[in-house]
């Protein structure tokens, strides 16, 4: 059974937006921490928004101000909402959930390695 699928990315023009989703079986959607990871060519993953069991989100300085992280209880779905995109959010992003014990739900505090449950991925690319 795969639990997290991600939909929602694709090609824009710098500045504009894109939604992705990712919906989760229901057990996984349980799970007390949730989050968005990029992988950007050439480099490792990383945290680009959290949000927590008490819908309290956090997100990498990189992208503050622009995307919003929440949370679709009634589709068990988590969102990314991304205005203003640029050039460097191009990426294959991922939606994570099931933390290690131990860990931080806090997107500047949690890493790759802190997290179970990883779904396949979408692209964004971002250019003119």
């Amino acid at each position: 059974q795969v639990s997290l699928v991600e939909s929602g990315g694709g090609s824009v023009q710098p500045g504009g937006s894109l939604r992705l989703s990712c919906t989760a079986s229901e057990s996984t959607y349980r799970s007390d921490c949730m989050a968005w990871f990029r992988q950007r060519p050439g480099r490792e993953r990383d945290g680009v928004a959290a949000i927590n069991k008490y819908d309290s989100p956090s997100y990498s300085e990189s992208v503050n101000g622009r995307f919003t992280i929440s949370k679709d209880n009634a589709e068990n779905t988590l969102i990314l909402q991304m205005n203003d995109l640029k050039p460097e959010d191009t990426a294959m992003y991922y939606c994570v959930a099931e933390l290690r014990d131990g860990g931080n739900c806090h997107i500047w505090l949690s890493g790759a390695s802190d997290f179970h449950t990883w779904g396949q991925g979408t692209q964004v690319t971002v250019s003119s």
